[in-house]
């Protein structure tokens, strides 16, 4: 299994950032995953996650409204859409699945498979 996430950069508050995860070794469409972040001081939080093949979604409440996960079968990535970017959004942002794609929570220790992560920096 794994995972490369990619797409981070400088972004002015009020813009907007796409981030990809593309996976290998497994098929995305039968496995949970879902996209966390990790701000300096801070611990690493869930911020969007898919439930497997029922394509339930989680969010978290301080992006609800501005972040749409998706998902690409095809090409076995999945996105993260970040739209009206705050400055509090500043983070490395990661992707993650749990072992044998069993959803666990869209939480930190519910997923066992990291990918490195991608910086967003939301400044003017």
């Amino acid at each position: 299994v794994q995972l490369q996430a990619s797409g981070g950069g400088l972004v002015r508050p009020g813009g907007s950032l796409r981030l990809s995860c593309a996976a290998s070794g497994f098929t995305l469409d039968y496995y949970a995953i879902g996209w966390f972040r990790q701000a300096p001081g801070k611990e690493r939080e869930g911020v969007s996650c898919l439930k497997g093949r029922d394509a339930t979604i989680y969010y978290a409440d301080s992006v609800k409204g501005r972040f749409t996960i998706s998902r690409d079968n095809a090409n076995n990535t999945i996105y993260l859409q970040m739209d009206s970017l705050k400055p509090e959004d500043t983070a490395v942002y990661y992707c993650a699945t749990p072992w044998g794609g069993w959803y666990r929570g869209c939480r930190a220790d519910g997923m066992d498979y990291w990918g490195k992560g991608t910086l967003v920096t939301v400044s003017s």
